[in-house]
């Protein structure tokens, strides 16, 4: 399908910043938003899901001059087929998402971090937790938007810096006013792990972190091979990583190798999140056939995929282990950000007019912000 631009082209007329979400507000759906900046059209993430495979709808867009990614997930890049049809304009994204992408094009990006500037519009970055190379942005200095995407405050492997002031922010509110901290869930994941179990994770994400507190705790631990090619790439990207991540790139080394045809023994980390492919599928087919072990979810159960079946047939059980920021963490975001107005993101429109009410945090209805 060719998307055809609306005229006028640009950014002509425009005096003020304009954020609009494609998609990403309003439900828990792919990351997409469309910022017009400084005479410039950026589009901040391109992606597909979580739910039923759902892309964003790209029609009605005007010429897009630049895409720029927070993270590698799918639910932020997984729209990238979309790409030629906006005219392939030129993609960004930071160092370990570069270096760990399977897509062609974003293979091929131009790196994100330590840029002054994107195509004339001021740029700051930082790490924003969560994932390998995940970075919030500031786009137009102070009186600019703040985007991090995906962001966790409290990751054990994967560095997160304080927000800098900005007038505009979307804030992931993916946990809306939970605030269960990450050493209370991991205390409750342990606690379940009295024999073999299956956790389904992102290889790019709390799949390695949950391995190496497993292999802490000297519980016996095997890895897929997706898992151990990021543990590869990330060892030359150490400064992305935390003390303790460091040290754990060289714990992983102890985890076995897990493969689909493995005895199911230990405590199995395999991608990805939702059961929905690879190892992780092939596993939890086996289990849910002839049982002799748990599976574990921990992040969004996607609807209409197999973790949400297993779910449903007492195959399985859901237990978080965050990888976005509980509300004391947004909270000292948003603190730290002082926007003048800011959306929600990642979220049900309940949610948001929950923290609306609860935080007092100038969240705007709808899906566009004008500063």
């Amino acid at each position: 399908m060719l998307i055809k631009p609306r005229k006028p082209a640009h950014g002509a007329g425009r005096s003020m910043p304009e954020l609009r979400a494609i998609s990403g507000v309003g439900s828990k759906g792919a990351a997409c938003f469309l910022l017009q900046i400084g005479e410039r059209n950026l589009l901040l993430d391109l992606g597909r899901g979580p739910d039923e495979d759902r892309a964003p709808d790209l029609r009605d867009l005007p010429p897009i001059d630049a895409i720029l990614f927070s993270h590698g997930h799918a639910d932020h890049t997984g729209g990238l087929d979309l790409w030629p049809d906006l005219g392939a304009p030129p993609l960004f994204a930071s160092r370990p998402t570069i270096a760990l992408a399977r897509h062609p094009g974003l293979q091929q990006a131009r790196p994100l971090d330590g840029l002054g500037q994107i195509l004339g519009v001021a740029l700051l970055t930082g790490p924003a937790g969560h994932a390998p190379g995940a970075v919030w942005m500031r786009i137009g200095g102070k009186g600019g938007l703040l985007y991090s995407g995906d962001a966790c405050a409290e990751s054990p492997m994967f560095c997160a810096a304080p927000y800098p002031p900005a007038a505009a922010m979307v804030i992931d509110a993916s946990y809306g006013v939970a605030d269960q901290p990450l050493s209370a869930q991991i205390e409750q994941i342990v606690s379940q792990i009295d024999g073999p179990v299956l956790l389904p994770c992102p290889a790019g994400g709390r799949g390695l972190e949950i391995a190496a507190t497993l292999l802490q705790r000297g519980l016996p631990v095997s890895i897929c091979a997706e898992h151990r090619r990021v543990v590869r790439v990330l060892r030359d990207h150490a400064d992305w990583m935390t003390p303790q991540g460091r040290n754990a790139l060289s714990l992983l080394d102890q985890a076995a190798d897990l493969h689909a045809d493995s005895p199911i023994a230990g405590s199995m980390i395999a991608a990805g999140p939702n059961a929905e492919r690879g190892v992780a599928h092939a596993l939890a087919g086996r289990i849910r056939d002839a049982g002799g072990a748990r599976i574990i979810f921990t992040g969004h159960v996607a609807a209409g995929s197999p973790a949400q079946d297993l779910i449903d047939q007492g195959h399985a059980v859901f237990s978080r282990w965050n990888v976005h920021p509980t509300l004391s963490q947004a909270s000292a975001m948003v603190a730290s950000a002082a926007p003048q107005v800011m959306l929600a993101a990642f979220c049900a429109a309940s949610v948001a007019d929950d923290l609306r009410v609860r935080t007092g945090w100038p969240i705007a209805r709808g899906e566009r912000l004008v500063w």
